[in-house]
């Protein structure tokens, strides 16, 4: 995930990567909250959380609960005349139903999700695409099971205690159908959820007391999961890849389970098309990465894989991100 600026792997000490885990868990929590579990001032998460967001190195965005919206869900694959990258990426990423959108090593594919009806996915793959005459080959995969999304990785800076510490309830009431209040708050998350109560209560136009009530109730209904986004380069992950992976049907679950607590996966699917899952990692390096694949697929009992490292992020949970520097 890009933040636009250069080295950024030198930029973030411990405590700066221990508050994005913080972030990680609960986008809205706090500062002094914050400060408790960690055991730092507030003044120093305020001052720190500040720089983080302030510089856009950090942005915490509601996240829609995929659970429901992926299954159905398409994987797509691109692969576009050299020198057209840009332009289909760029073209998926001003979409509102494609919240990720990556440009894959080599320049000559683009790997998307499509979260859309029938009728306007098909219209994308079977015209919108094919027109624009720089698609050489696309491929599409459904989504049959999520297992984790982008919202559930932690980086792993945080200890098991502290996660739990900062972890918001969990939802305790059915999701309630959102009413035009409801719809503006929501929006104005998406674009940054550290707002505070009272810049929420203004761009609504709506009571402070009022937005806290309806805050809470949200919140309730599951409908305020927010996510992180960053550089995993500032957390040492200076590798990002897609892992097309074979699995044997009876272990299809259990890989798919196990995947998803590891803290380089930032996502794991079941899937349609020759591989039956795809989990997205992070890794500190190429070797890391072929440790990944050794010491952790192996053991699991992974048939194939096949690897496709992202050489650019352009859009992530919703969110267009800066070019790199």
């Amino acid at each position: 995930m890009d933040s636009g600026t250069a080295d950024t792997a030198t930029v973030l000490d411990g405590l700066d990567r221990r508050l994005v885990c913080a972030l990680q868990v609960d986008g809205r929590a706090e500062p002094g909250r914050i400060a408790e579990v960690l055991g730092v001032s507030a003044r120093t998460v305020t001052r720190r959380l500040a720089r983080l967001t302030g510089s856009g190195l950090v942005r915490v965005v509601l996240m829609p609960d995929a659970r429901q919206a992926a299954i159905g869900a398409v994987l797509l694959r691109v692969r576009v005349l050299k020198g057209k990258v840009d332009t289909i990426a760029h073209a998926l990423a001003a979409r509102p139903e494609v919240p990720f959108v990556d440009v894959m090593l080599g320049g000559q594919e683009v790997g998307a999700v499509v979260l859309a009806g029938d009728g306007a996915r098909d219209r994308l793959l079977h015209s919108q695409l094919p027109a624009t005459g720089a698609v050489v080959e696309t491929s599409a995969h459904a989504v049959l099971h999520l297992f984790a999304d982008a919202g559930r990785w932690r980086a792993g800076g945080l200890t098991p205690a502290q996660e739990a510490a900062l972890a918001p309830p969990p939802p305790s009431t059915p999701a309630p159908q959102p009413d035009g209040l409801d719809l503006r708050l929501l929006a104005a998350l998406a674009v940054d959820a550290r707002q505070s109560h009272a810049a929420l209560a203004a761009a609504a136009g709506a009571p402070e007391s009022t937005v806290r009530r309806r805050l809470h109730r949200l919140a309730a209904g599951g409908l305020l999961r927010t996510h992180a986004t960053v550089d995993p380069r500032l957390l040492g992950m200076a590798v990002d890849a897609n892992l097309w992976l074979g699995v044997p049907p009876g272990r299809l679950a259990a890989v798919g389970e196990a995947l998803a607590g590891h803290p380089q996966v930032h996502g794991v699917l079941a899937t349609s098309g020759p591989a039956n899952l795809m989990a997205a990692v992070f890794c500190p390096d190429h070797g890391g990465l072929y440790r990944f694949t050794t010491e952790t697929l192996g053991p699991l009992g992974v048939d194939r894989v096949e690897t496709a490292i992202v050489a650019r992020a352009v859009k992530r949970a919703g969110v267009v991100l800066p070019r790199r520097a």
